[in-house]
């Protein structure tokens, strides 16, 4: 059976990590890229030795996958216009940055028949399953309260280096929307979803027009609580972390490694128990697929697996819904000078 061909479609700085998961992947292979820019189309082709394109209508015909690299905000009308052409569709995240489009691609790719994920490599990490497994199983007893902290930095010049960035119209958002999307995603998808959130957001020190700061208070559909921090105005930043706690336990993953994994085995006695400091290592063996390269290759070969069985792959573009409706939630409550907003109350 010949490999299925997978396209880039957008050079800019993630391109270079997804030709290397796509190189990795069994049973397919790069087959083009392609770019407005010419010379971002070339550098990148040159590098992989394949043939570059600045015409979308020329490169899809040369390929069987589209991987969409796009700014966020162009996702949907790319990968609806792949739909209708035949080809599957593997978007890096957010699916869109709309409620209304996301959910267009979603049905577009669904009518044609193809195959529509999402990137959202930190779920292919051995812990985030580990602790999805345990979460959903019992293990942790009664959840009561899911955390998400998302402090990292990113200076002006960060913002200033493409005319998308920072923008409500491509980016969609800021801190939470592009940087913070990953882990609003781990916490939802372990808890088992958000019903609710009541939020504030502010732009704290960048000169953009979306936020760089955003709190908010969740309630899962579990009658869980848990807090969503993210920030892109913490210097120097801090490692991503998610935490969730049990009648029975804990996990905290930080930089998806697991840095605590306490549960109660015996009956308490005492008044108090044990604190464990954070970032202390729990003995755990080294795991390679806390890697940034490892889990976009581990995803890559899912979604070509997936294609070749005719299954859906581990993350749909229809999950991939979830995580942007807590985020467009957080935004209507900030907007409602913190009233709780119902998820279920998002229109497209």
């Amino acid at each position: 059976m010949s490999k299925l061909r997978i396209g880039i479609l957008g050079c800019g700085n993630i391109s270079a990590t997804h030709a290397d998961a796509i190189k990795s992947a069994t049973g397919a292979t790069l087959g083009a890229v392609c770019d407005i820019d010419p010379a971002k189309a070339s550098k990148l082709a040159e590098a992989e030795g394949v043939s570059a394109f600045d015409d979308f209508s020329e490169f899809v015909e040369e390929v069987d996958i589209v991987n969409i690299c796009l700014p966020s905000g162009m996702h949907s009308d790319y990968a609806i216009r792949c739909a209708r052409l035949g080809k599957h569709v593997l978007s890096e995240k957010p699916v869109d940055i709309t409620l209304k489009n996301g959910i267009a691609m979603v049905e577009a790719c669904e009518e044609s028949g193809v195959k529509l994920g999402c990137i959202s490599q930190h779920r292919f990490a051995n812990d985030m399953r580990r602790a999805k497994e345990a979460a959903t199983s019992g293990e942790l007893g009664k959840l009561v309260e899911g955390d998400a902290y998302i402090k990292w930095y990113r200076s002006q010049a960060y913002y200033d280096s493409a005319g998308w960035r920072g923008t409500w119209e491509m980016d969609g958002g800021g801190c939470l929307m592009n940087q913070g999307v990953h882990y609003v995603d781990m916490i939802q998808w372990i808890m088992g979803g958000v019903k609710s959130v009541q939020a504030r957001t502010r732009t704290a020190m960048h000169r953009i027009s979306v936020e760089d700061q955003a709190m908010a208070i969740v309630e899962y559909h579990n009658g869980a609580l848990g807090v969503i921090q993210g920030s892109t105005a913490t210097y120097p930043g801090i490692s991503e972390r998610v935490e969730i706690h049990g009648t029975q336990g804990s996990i905290v993953i930080e930089g998806d490694r697991a840095k605590i994994w306490s549960i109660k085995d015996i009956e308490e006695h005492e008044a108090f128990g044990a604190m464990i400091a954070i970032g202390r290592e729990q003995n755990l063996p080294d795991d390679p697929s806390s890697q940034w390269h490892t889990q976009h290759r581990a995803q890559v070969q899912d979604f070509v697996d997936a294609v070749v069985e005719d299954r859906q792959p581990f993350l749909t573009g229809r999950e991939a819904l979830e995580p942007l409706k807590v985020i467009l939630a957080i935004y209507e409550s900030a907007k409602r000078g913190g009233s709780s907003v119902e998820l279920a109350e998002l229109t497209p």
